[in-house]
């Protein structure tokens, strides 16, 4: 009985032992090798998309020579610049209703849309032209409940500062405001996170982007910072220093 019981022990211990350890390490004879380098092999096609910022898009559009192209996140150019206009990857929801069905699979994320000689295209991500727009593919974009914004920009003295619209009561108490009137412009950019938007501001003539606490998230360096969706669409901003020449900068102020 003794033995028995000592056999049912390390039975148990093998089969708990065995369940752990993973399938590549397990004594089977027949496991095809090609099944192994699958599962550990790197896609190549991974390797032009590295991720530097997981906050950001893979791709990013960069001007060149006039010309819009995709970078990576390491700055090389994965779509080379041949475009009058380029987008963040994004979905169109007019091509996502569009009433030809075949063409809706065009309207999600894995698709951008470029302009080249005033036609307008969508492209995946290898830069490969999928589409060409069609008025008569373009359906009507399903009604969002529109999210109403908690902070808006005040004017007083001639300065901007932000209120909290809920909170807001008497101008004259300065604990009434957010930030304090103090710049010489602000604007809210579009977001997805109402309590927690950026901010464009201004001071002795510099741009540079603040939050609703007033702390300085891209610094006071730059001519212009265009008031456009990059902050909505890709979480960057598209900043100029001499307000001709635009590129895209993330919330650490890193160049792309």
């Amino acid at each position: 009985m003794k033995n028995v019981v000592q056999f049912l022990c390390v039975f148990i211990s093998v089969f708990i032992f065995s369940q752990t350890k993973s399938v590549k390490k397990l004594p089977i004879k027949n496991t095809p090798k090609t099944a192994v380098k699958k599962i550990t092999g790197t896609p190549k096609k991974t390797s032009d998309l590295p991720v530097v910022n997981a906050e950001i898009p893979l791709l990013i559009p960069k001007k060149k020579d006039g010309n819009f192209g995709y970078v990576n996140q390491k700055g090389k150019f994965i779509i080379q610049p041949e475009y009058h206009i380029a987008v963040f990857f994004y979905e169109d929801c007019n091509l996502l209703n569009s009433p030809n069905e075949k063409v809706r699979k065009f309207g999600t994320a894995d698709y951008a849309t470029v302009e080249k000689d005033e036609i307008s295209y969508r492209i995946n991500k290898k830069g490969k032209r999928v589409y060409k727009f069609k008025k008569e593919d373009l359906g009507q974009c399903a009604h969002k409940e529109y999210v109403q914004q908690l902070f808006q920009a005040y004017t007083m003295n001639g300065f901007f500062g932000i209120i909290e619209k809920a909170k807001f009561r008497n101008a004259q108490d300065y604990r009434d405001f957010q930030i304090y009137p103090q710049y010489e412009y602000l604007y809210i950019l579009e977001g997805d996170d109402v309590a927690n938007p950026m901010i464009v501001a201004s001071k002795n003539d510099t741009f540079g982007v603040i939050d609703v606490n007033n702390n300085i998230i891209i610094p006071f360096e730059y001519s212009d910072i265009k008031r456009n969706f990059s902050w909505k669409l890709g979480k960057m901003f598209d900043v100029s220093k001499d307000g001709k020449n635009y590129y895209y900068v993330d919330s650490k102020n890193k160049t792309y």
